[in-house]
């Protein structure tokens, strides 16, 4: 059942790798309840001044292509600006005009409609893979065709249009590198090794692949690993920016339409639905990320009284030791009235306190209502 009140993500933690309209996607999500935790695993590097992409342009203008495939808008206008820069802008522009001008969504149709230019066609889908469809359909042996990279190689679609006997020509208009200030992805990762993230959204394959990098260059990717594979979804926009993360063996999701709006909106799905729910002292105990549902209100808890509300839900009715309680607390040494504080904590916050029950010189345990007894007995 979702919060309506508060919203779906309510209590839960969501991290942003991106750096390209990470205030969008971090506005969806807050719209939503979730608290947000951004650190742009990427930074991009416009070309400008690059031989490569010189290279590329007056290639393009001295032998005219069949087909030009622009993918992004930003990649698309930087690609003009670069040109206008070193004097060739209008020769590009005229030579765009006499070519099969493909877009691969409304963005880029807006920017090529800007620069004075007419798109031949772009896919409902807005997906690279309608495009490939497309131009392998209508055969592309012997034709030229010039791909806007979009700061990523895109796994087989270069293959698959020199398979079939075309020239390809790429475009690099600018890359991803890693970011210059780390102190925010380290942030990210140290949050969601410790569980402090419910998920981290991932909206390009390069990004992925950053984060991968930073945790193996600190020596973290094992865990790193094991968090995003059990405990911490890994939500990616679409298969493409998925696939370094599989390679590693990480389950991921990914919305049927590669978009943000359905991406928040899958994730909107899967915490609650991953969120452990509980019949406690006659009350719907519902166990988030950072806060509990008590009957529909979202009571916040603090990171120690969590520790303490996981382990006793991990075997709800059984009474769980002391010392038990203590192995789960952050930082809390070896000090037994540590969990006494704690436990005090959590009740105020839960403002149930019926809903834990001490049990005198054994420990703690969740006041499982005894309807709910056989089920939960082996949980």
């Amino acid at each position: 059942m979702q919060d309506h009140q508060h919203g779906p993500l309510a209590g839960f933690t969501v991290g942003v790798t991106a750096a390209r309209r990470a205030d969008e996607l971090g506005a969806l999500l807050r719209r939503r309840g979730a608290g947000v935790l951004h650190a742009p695993a990427l930074r991009i590097v416009p070309l400008a001044d690059d031989a490569e992409l010189l290279a590329a342009t007056q290639e393009l203008i001295d032998h005219a292509p069949d087909v030009v495939v622009a993918t992004t808008a930003i990649g698309f206008r930087g690609w003009v600006e670069a040109a206008d820069g070193w004097g060739h802008g209008e020769k590009l522009l005229e030579r765009l005009r006499g070519v099969e001008l493909l877009a691969r969504g409304p963005k880029v149709k807006g920017a090529i409609r800007a620069a004075g230019l007419t798109e031949e066609w772009s896919p409902a889908s807005e997906s690279m893979a309608e495009v490939l469809d497309r131009l392998l359909a209508e055969g592309v042996a012997g034709r030229r065709i010039a791909l806007q990279l979009h700061g990523e190689p895109l796994p087989g679609f270069v293959e698959s249009l020199r398979a079939g006997g075309a020239e390809v020509v790429v475009v690099p208009v600018y890359r991803w590198m890693a970011p210059e200030d780390l102190a925010p992805i380290d942030r990210l990762l140290d949050a969601t090794v410790a569980r402090s993230l419910d998920a981290v959204t991932f909206t390009s394959a390069p990004a992925a692949l950053s984060l991968l990098s930073r945790a193996e260059a600190r020596g973290m990717l094992p865990e790193l690993l094991l968090a995003l594979d059990h405990d911490v979804l890994a939500a990616c926009v679409g298969p493409v920016t998925a696939l370094p993360l599989q390679a590693k063996g990480i389950s991921t999701v990914q919305p049927e339409r590669f978009r943000l709006g359905p991406l928040v909106q899958l994730i909107g799905q899967e915490l609650p639905a991953r969120a452990r729910t509980l019949p406690v002292a006659g009350r719907r105990v519902e166990i988030r990320g950072h806060a509990v549902l008590v009957d529909e209100e979202l009571r916040p808890v603090p990171p120690a009284g969590m520790a303490l509300l996981r382990a006793l839900s991990r075997r709800p009715g059984w009474v769980v030791s002391r010392s038990d309680l203590l192995g789960v607390l952050p930082g809390a040494g070896r000090d037994e009235h540590a969990v006494e504080t704690a436990m005090a904590r959590l009740r105020t916050a839960l403002g149930a306190p019926k809903l834990i029950q001490t049990v005198v010189k054994r420990g703690y345990r969740l006041a499982l209502d005894p309807a709910a007894d056989t089920k939960y007995a082996d949980a």
